[in-house]
């Protein structure tokens, strides 16, 4: 099994990286931080590449952009931990992600009003929600 810490690029993501990491050693599990780049950064990358060099961006490249961002938050956190880049929508990502034998996912809300909940939705909630497996959902200041 493992532990999943899900990150975004928030000051949050060292906090969550930690989370994961202390789970990780107390169940003695290996523990691998997940970033999700949903479909409009990829169209965003897309375009951006494709006006700057006239070819399109290979998906791969895609994940590969998530996993560094997913390393820069364990490098912020100062822990060990495996970079995991997906693509998609982050909610149903990380719980598919999370059903190939994960024992735990940690996350963090962000601080909204109940109307921005509302209208936005949130990925913690979501994932907390849906998720079929326990979710640590830590606060972060």
């Amino acid at each position: 099994m493992t532990v999943i810490g899900a990150v975004d690029r928030s000051d949050r993501a060292p906090d969550i990286v930690r989370q994961a990491h202390e789970l990780g050693e107390a169940f003695d599990e290996p523990v691998e931080i997940v970033h999700v780049l949903t479909r409009d950064e990829f169209v965003s990358l897309e375009r951006t590449t494709v006006n700057e060099t006239g070819e399109t961006i290979p998906t791969e490249d895609v994940v590969q952009i998530a996993a560094d961002i997913a390393a820069e938050a364990i490098d912020r956190a100062n822990v060990d931990a495996t970079p995991v880049g997906l693509m998609g929508d982050p909610a149903d990502e990380i719980g598919s992600y999370a059903d190939e034998g994960t024992s735990y996912i940690v996350v963090a809300g962000r601080k909204r009003s109940p109307v921005g909940k509302a209208l936005f939705g949130s990925v913690a909630q979501s994932v907390l929600l849906n998720a079929s497996v326990p979710v640590v959902s830590i606060r972060t200041e």
